[in-house]
C-alpha cells in the first residue's frame, strides 16, 4: 500500500479583481469580481513507505501548494488524497502523529529562548514522556552534531545551526512521513552536506518517507532515485532522476579563471560559449565529453580556478516543457 496516494489533486485561487479609483473601489465593494487561478491542475502521483522522492519545479510551479494540501493546511480544490491511510485536511491527531513539514524559510523555535526550551514544548505537545524525550533528543542531537548548540539562545545560532535545530524539532515525535520544503535555503556548503548526511541517515535508520522539494540539485542528486516534476501546476515528469538528467539536461556547465584574459575566438572549440568576460569564461559542455574537455582546459591554459556543475533545475524544467511530455 502507498503511504501516499495523490488522485486528480487540483486547486483552485480566486483572485478578485478591482479597478482603480474610488469608482472602481465602490464597484470592488457592491459587484465583486473574480478571475481563477489554478495552481495544481489534476495530480496524481503514488509514493511507497521508505522512499525519498524529489519534488522538483521552478518557483510558482505548484509545490509549496502541493505540500501544504499533503499535510492539510489548505483544502485541496477536488481530488483524492490519503497519507499513512488519513485524509489530511482532517487533521486528525493519528495523522498529525505520523507527518511533519519542515520549510526552509520558516522556524518554529522561540528565538530568544534556548532551542532545548522549544524542543520541551514540542515534547509535551506529543505526549513524550521525560526518558523517550531525553533517548530522542540525544540521538538526533548527536546525528545532527548540535549538542552543545540546544542550550544557547536560537538568536544566537549560526543559520546551519538553527535549521539542524528546526530539523531536530521537527523530528522529535519520529514522523514517518517527512515534507520537506526548501530544507538548506540559504545555507552554506558544509551546512548543506551536513543536512543531507542527516536525512539520508535518519531514511536509513527509520524507513522514513521524505518528500523533498529544493532548488538545489546537488540535494536531489545526494538523497533521491526518483523525481517528480511539477510545470504551472501540472506533473510532467515522475520517474528515475538519471533518465531526467540525461534526457533533458545532457550537459554540464564549466567555469574557468584564467590566469590571463582571453576572448570566445579562443575558446569556442572546447564547447559552447555562454559567456567570456575577462578572465572568467563558461561554457556549456556535452557530459560524455567533460573528462576529456576539462583535460584539455587544463593543459592548454594558465588555470586559477574550474568548476564544473549541473544546469539550473529551471533550465531542465523548461526543456523538458518545450519537449512535451516526459512521462
Amino acid at each position: 500500500m502507498p503511504i501516499i496516494d495523490v488522485a486528480a489533486l487540483n486547486k483552485v485561487y480566486p483572485i478578485a479583481l478591482k479597478e482603480p479609483g474610488f469608482k472602481g473601489t465602490l464597484k470592488h465593494f457592491f459587484r465583486r469580481q473574480y478571475r481563477y487561478v489554478e495552481a495544481v491542475k489534476k495530480v496524481s502521483f503514488q509514493i511507497e513507505p521508505g522512499e525519498v522522492v524529489g519534488f522538483l519545479g521552478p518557483n510558482g510551479a505548484g509545490k509549496t501548494t502541493t505540500l501544504k494540501m499533503l499535510t492539510g493546511l489548505i483544502y485541496p480544490s477536488s481530488g483524492q488524497v490519503t497519507v499513512a491511510g488519513q485524509v489530511p485536511v482532517r487533521r486528525q491527531t493519528d495523522f498529525l502523529q505520523q507527518i511533519t513539514l519542515v520549510m526552509g524559510q520558516k522556524q518554529q523555535l522561540l528565538w530568544d529562548l534556548p532551542a532545548m526550551d522549544s524542543l520541551r514544548i514540542n515534547g509535551a505537545i506529543y505526549g513524550l514522556d521525560d526518558r523517550t524525550f531525553r533517548d530522542r533528543v540525544s540521538e538526533l542531537a548527536t546525528l545532527l552534531d548540535i549538542t552543545e548548540q540546544l542550550r544557547q539562545p536560537v538568536r544566537k545560532l549560526s543559520l546551519g545551526e538553527r535549521m539542524k535545530a528546526e530539523m531536530l524539532a521537527a523530528l522529535i515525535h519520529r514522523p514517518k512521513v517527512l515534507f520537506l520544503d526548501e530544507p538548506t535555503l540559504g545555507l552554506d556548503v558544509n551546512a548543506q552536506v551536513a543536512v543531507r548526511e542527516f536525512l539520508k541517515e535518519y531514511n536509513q535508520r527509520y524507513g522514513a518517507t521524505i518528500l523533498l522539494t529544493s532548488h538545489y540539485m546537488a540535494d536531489i542528486t545526494a538523497l533521491c532515485d526518483r523525481v517528480l516534476l511539477i510545470y504551472q501546476g501540472e506533473l510532467i515528469y515522475d520517474g528515475q532522476l538519471d533518465g531526467l538528467l540525461n534526457r533533458f539536461a545532457p550537459y554540464r556547465e564549466v567555469k574557468v579563471e584564467l590566469a590571463t584574459p582571453t576572448d570566445a575566438t579562443q575558446v569556442t572549440h572546447y564547447g559552447e560559449v555562454e559567456s567570456v568576460e575577462g578572465c572568467s569564461v563558461s561554457l556549456i559542455v556535452q557530459r560524455q565529453d567533460l573528462t576529456a574537455t576539462v583535460s584539455r582546459i587544463l593543459a592548454d591554459f594558465s588555470v586559477q580556478d574550474l568548476t564544473v556543475t549541473d544546469p539550473p533545475i529551471e533550465e531542465v524544467i523548461g526543456r523538458v516543457f518545450q519537449a512535451g511530455s516526459a512521462a
